[in-house]
């Protein structure tokens, strides 16, 4: 196995050598996959985790914190069907996931970095859509949120030059599965950029 689990943990950590992960050991069931890219606090990641225990799911998230927080909550609720991987999303999507292994990428709410010396810290890019390419299974799907429209403009404008991607409708989260994100900005009134895409080939 490349990868370890902390004891009475949901972390995995990365050992010496090929870092891959693990799909068909690191769950207890061998179930369809769906990664939470950046999942900051993790209330999207475990309501969806929750209502989908046919399912399993990874967290990505960098900082260390945050992880520790979401992997309390895990064991609090006793999931057996989500992992969390400590990790800079990038190199996770394009070095550890394995090649059309995802059905489902949620990218909620990634930071902007409004500033325009900081832009090139931005997530989204087309070497990014390249490994959500590769990680996505055909016909496997990517839903993105931000609050940020010029940002999402970006986002929508990489993803029409992409081929492998087909835009399709946003799906209607139950109410649940809303992020702290989205609650708060609809709130402040403050316009939402939702986009849907489906891998093609």
């Amino acid at each position: 196995m490349d990868l370890t689990t902390e004891p009475a943990s949901s972390i995995f950590l990365p050992e010496s050598g090929r870092l891959t992960l693990p799909l068909d050991s690191m769950f207890a069931l061998p179930q369809p996959v769906e990664i939470d890219i950046g999942c900051g606090k993790g209330g999207f990641l475990l309501a969806r985790s929750k209502a989908h225990p046919d399912t399993n799911f990874i967290g990505i998230e960098r900082m260390l914190k945050r992880v520790r927080k979401v992997d309390s909550k895990i064991l609090r609720a006793g999931l057996t069907n989500v992992r969390l991987l400590r990790q800079e999303c990038m190199h996770a999507v394009r070095n550890m996931i394995p090649g059309q292994s995802i059905r489902t990428a949620y990218i909620f709410f990634s930071d902007p970095w409004p500033k325009r010396r900081h832009n090139t810290r931005r997530l989204f890019s087309g070497p990014f859509l390249d490994a959500l390419a590769t990680a996505v299974q055909r016909d496997g799907m990517v839903h993105v949120m931000t609050d940020h429209l010029e940002y999402f403009q970006i986002i929508q404008n990489l993803f029409a030059k992409n081929t492998r991607f087909e835009p399709v409708p946003f799906p209607v989260f139950p109410e649940s599965e809303r992020t702290d994100f989205e609650k708060v900005f609809e709130k402040l009134n403050r316009p939402i950029g939702r986009g849907s895409y489906r891998k093609t080939g």
